[in-house]
């Protein structure tokens, strides 16, 4: 327990024993349940959860993975909670943990993502391409400013696993930055923590030619989505300069499409909940 709120940590594991054991001797005390999520693992990683629950995929993705670790928390809990996504290949530090979890506890904010300041120094240089492309096309889908979509050091809050639509999701790599539209959408407030980044030799599964192209697909085709739907679910005035900019960026002057990203930021932040 972290005051009156418990505290679950999901892990998204495939093919991860040899860092698995150290990523759990290292789970903060606070902690109340960990849940290990073996995506289709070959190398044992499933025998090596020890104490903590064990939910077990067929490799349905990363996504997938996470999702099935916020459901299981919401099967298993039926009290106020915060649901914590911790790597199972160690390159979040545990403890980053509690600065991750204090703005949801303070009533500040419903979700919590991790920002690796020192990424820059740490990362190699197409990784570090690709999280400034992806952070641009990000905060465009999102309407706000996002700067390191793809950490996904992440805490939410039970209200929001809730309220969530199970049934739509986006099960790969692009988890991260789709979670975050979504959000935005909905009006979940987001806030940002810096987080320590640790490499030691981990293998990325991305595969940049097909991830990149890929997830900013998605991101632009969501941007439209989104607005699309907020247009006829939450409409505001904002969108009404939004559209009007947009239609004429295209006739006029692109130039204009600033106008329509500024007024839809305007307009994610007056559908902005409040944090009860």
């Amino acid at each position: 327990m972290y005051g009156s709120w418990h505290v679950g940590v999901v892990i998204p594991a495939r093919n991860e024993a040899e860092h698995l054991p150290n990523v759990l001797a290292t789970i903060p005390e606070f902690v109340d349940t960990v849940v290990v999520v073996d995506d289709g693992s070959t190398d044992g990683t499933g025998d090596l959860v020890g104490d903590a629950e064990l939910v077990t995929l067929s490799g349905e993705g990363v996504g997938a993975a996470i999702d099935s670790g916020h459901r299981h928390l919401l099967k298993i809990l039926d009290c106020e909670f915060i649901s914590v996504v911790m790597a199972g290949d160690g390159q979040m530090d545990p403890s980053d943990m509690e600065d991750l979890i204090k703005p949801i506890i303070s009533g500040k904010t419903h979700h919590v993502k991790g920002e690796r300041l020192d990424r820059s120094e740490k990362m190699p240089l197409h990784r570090r391409f690709g999280t400034f492309l992806l952070g641009i096309l990000t905060t465009l889908a999102c309407g706000q400013t996002i700067r390191d979509p793809q950490c996904g050091y992440t805490a939410t809050s039970s209200a929001v696993l809730r309220s969530w639509n199970w049934d739509k999701s986006w099960k790969g790599y692009g988890y991260p930055n789709w979670w975050l539209m979504r959000l935005s959408e909905s009006g979940w407030k987001i806030a940002h923590i810096p987080v320590k980044a640790i490499y030691g030799g981990q293998k990325s599964g991305i595969r940049v030619l097909t991830f990149l192209p890929k997830v900013s697909i998605m991101l632009l085709l969501g941007l439209h989505a989104r607005i699309i739907r907020n247009t006829i679910k939450k409409p505001s005035l904002p969108l009404v300069f939004t559209w009007a900019s947009y239609v004429t960026g295209w006739i006029y002057c692109p130039f204009l499409f600033v106008v329509t990203h500024l007024t839809d930021r305007v307009h994610v932040s007056t559908i902005r909940r409040v944090v009860k």
